[in-house]
């Protein structure tokens, strides 16, 4: 599973003109669903967004996390995530997870997030959305679960 995590002073989500998710500070999260991603993926993402230190502390050092700043998380489903586009000009998709199992892992990390007792908001599964966000600094993170370690 890859999230790809930015730190926010806010973000929306917009569906037909219409908002219907928000946040303030804390992180946008999107989220690519691979097709061998599994429970375990989904919880490792879960543990390793809310535990980042992304947030300044009082000397500016990116001490804190999402956690200790009590943040709010916009996670957003995202397959483009898994394009490949190391061949032609048009990315292939081959290794997004199918839709249906998608969601389920997408639910997950959703509830698994919110164990941790953070507010977190979620865009529409499978809609046409647009994402808006202030980005804070810019700070922009690609996370991998297939990358981790045991540290």
């Amino acid at each position: 599973m890859i999230g790809l995590i930015q730190r926010t002073t806010s973000s929306e989500v917009w569906v037909d003109n219409e908002c219907v998710s928000n946040i303030g500070r804390g992180v946008l999260l999107l989220a690519g669903i691979e097709t061998d991603d599994t429970e375990q993926d989904a919880r490792w993402l879960a543990g390793k967004t809310v535990n980042l230190r992304l947030f300044g502390d009082n000397e500016g050092n990116l001490n804190l996390s999402l956690l200790d700043i009590k943040g709010e998380i916009l996670v957003v489903s995202q397959f483009t995530l898994l394009g490949d586009t190391r061949k032609g000009r048009r990315p292939s998709f081959t290794r997004a997870a199918q839709p249906q199992v998608a969601e389920g892992l997408y639910k997950l990390l959703i509830k698994e997030l919110r164990s941790y007792d953070l507010v977190v908001k979620e865009g529409i599964f499978g809609a046409m959305m647009d994402v808006k966000l202030t980005n804070s600094g810019p700070v922009t993170l690609i996370i991998n679960s297939k990358e981790k370690t045991n540290r």
